[in-house]
Parts: C-alpha cells; structure tokens; sequence
C-alpha cells in the first residue's frame, strides 16, 4: 500500500500555504512543515512594519483580506493568514525543520528534526529571511551588533548605527529617531534606495535635510568595538561614539540547503536557483520551488503579489503528469 503523501511544502509562509491550498482544493493529499511559528518570517518582520502592497494583492485562496488601513499592517497580516490556514483545515506542522530531502525508488525521503515522511512530489517555499547579509569586519559578533529590527522603544536615549539604505533600514532609521535614539546612517551607495516606500522617502529625506538624522553615503563600516563605530567615506575614516548597530543589509536564501537537496545554483550572482519559470520545477523532477526563494540574491524580485501564482503553476503541472 503506497502511504506517501501526494505533496510535500516546506515552508508555512503566505505561499507554502497557498500551494497547501492548491493541493487539497485537487484532492491532493499534502502537509507542510515549518521550522518555526506559523508565517515564521511575518512573525519576525518589525511589530509597526506596514506593507508595500494592499491588502488585495496579498489576498491567498480566494479568501479576502479585510482591512481599514491603506497598506496592511504585520498584524493584520499574521491574523489573516493564520484565518485564512484554519479556514482551509490545512495540514500544517510546526516547529518541526527540515533536514535533508533525498530520492529514493522514484519518491522523496524527506527528514525533519520530528520524523520523516514520504512524498511523490516536494516544493520548497523557505523564503529568504533567516540569513543576513552579514557586514564581514570585526565587532560583527558583539550582542550589541543586531542583523534584525523589532521595537523601536529598545533603543531610546541611544547612540544608534543603522546600515543599509532600503526600506527595513530607512524604517528603523525613523523609528528609533521618534523614540529619542540619536541616529547616524551609514550608506554604501550613493542616495537612499529608490525602492524605498514612496510615503516615507520624503520623511527621510527631510530627516537628514535637518541634520536630525545624520547620514554618510558611499560610506562602509570597517570596524565595531563595544562603544564605538569605524567607517571610511569619501572625505576619509570616521570614528563614532555607538550604543547598537542595526546591520539591516538585507538577507538571502538559504543555498547550503538547496545545493544539499541537489538543487542546482550558479556560482555567479545573482544566484537564482535552477528551475523552470512556467512549471517552477526545479533540476530535479517533481520537486519545485515557489516564492521568493526563486530569486537567488534578486530578494526585491519576488513578493507576495506576484508570487501567488506559482501555487497554480505547480499543482497545474503535477495534475498534468499524474493524468498523463
């Protein structure tokens, strides 16, 4: 009697639970495993953080996101899509990580840290938020060094570094300056990203116009030491008294895992992992890759919004072969 399980998500994200959807809406049997809380990467974005997209653009199984805000916040994310699971009685385990996936007889062997299961077909949908980008200097590893953002509360009444000229950075930037922080930016390039949230660029700009947020463009961090904060610019090197430095320089997937399981990565960036754009599927037969994952080190390539749709391009190609 075959007991494997029709399909295999790893990843309890907005889009793992959209492929878990899919799955079940076409008598798929499914379950996926999260290695933390449900949204495990919603949970841990900061607690004030407001979306890019609307509400509707971030909608999953036809189920709509009511909100009176113009932008979603976190959450109201976490409460949607925690409803949105339960309304569709998923078979969601969590806190339960997994360790390697390999091929065996044709099926896939996956181990997690519980157990370990069979399946005909995986998709991975990890996301890209649990590596940093990390600054490689000296000091990287002080407690006071932090790669993530939660209150800005934390740090009132602190000297405080923030790296990084995107949204999370220009985000904490403004936060901790309204608690009471005294807020120095330290840009690699040239100007604040213009991908930054068009509401909140002129914030920022008008921030550091006032000189109430001091900021260094093209400007990089050499050395942290437990009170202060080194860094060269264009004008020469600085040293700057300092409580915390937020490094928020971005994040990647996780590609030790992937290259582990056989997924194929090229060496030069930006890194996007093999697979095919109209099915998702990756070098390996019937294993696929949905969400943001699929954009290697392009992290502002896919969201939410338009990375829904690959929960239909994957179970479209597994009923395909199933039927074939």
């Amino acid at each position: 009697m075959d007991n494997s399980i029709d399909v295999l998500i790893v990843g309890g994200g907005p889009i793992g639970i959209a492929c878990g959807i899919e799955a079940k809406r076409n008598n798929l049997s499914h379950v996926i495993l999260e290695k933390g809380c449900l949204t495990n990467s919603l949970y841990n974005y900061p607690i004030n953080m407001s979306f890019f997209s609307t509400s509707e653009r971030l909608e999953i199984g036809d189920t709509p996101f009511v909100t009176t805000n113009p932008k979603p916040k976190r959450a109201e994310a976490l409460e949607y899509y925690r409803r949105v699971e339960r309304k569709f009685d998923l078979n969601t385990h969590l806190f339960e990580e997994v360790i390697d996936i390999n091929k065996v007889d044709g099926q896939f062997l996956v181990t997690t840290s519980k157990t370990s299961y069979r399946a005909k077909h995986v998709i991975i949908a990890t996301g890209f938020y649990d590596i940093p980008m990390y600054l490689g200097v000296p000091g990287e590893g002080l407690p006071k060094v932090r790669h993530y953002y939660d209150d800005p509360h934390y740090y009132a009444k602190q000297k405080v570094v923030v790296v990084g000229a995107s949204n999370s950075s220009i985000d904490a930037a403004l936060e901790t300056y309204r608690k009471g922080a005294e807020v120095t930016l330290i840009i690699r390039g040239k100007e604040v990203s213009p991908r930054v949230k068009y509401w909140v660029r002129p914030d920022i700009e008008n921030r550091i116009a006032f000189g109430e947020i001091k900021a260094y463009y093209n400007a990089n961090i050499t050395n942290i030491t437990e009170r202060e904060v080194e860094f060269e610019t264009p004008r020469g090197k600085k040293v700057i008294e300092n409580d915390f430095v937020l490094a928020l320089t971005g994040y990647r997937p996780n590609f030790e895992f992937l290259e582990k399981i056989g997924v194929e990565i090229p060496l030069q960036a930006p890194c996007i992992p093999h697979h095919n754009p109209e099915t998702m599927e990756t070098n390996i037969p019937n294993l696929y890759l949905a969400g943001v994952v699929c954009g290697g080190l392009n992290t502002h390539l896919w969201f939410i919004e338009n990375s829904r749709v690959h929960a239909n391009l994957i179970v479209s190609h597994i009923l395909k072969n199933v039927n074939s």
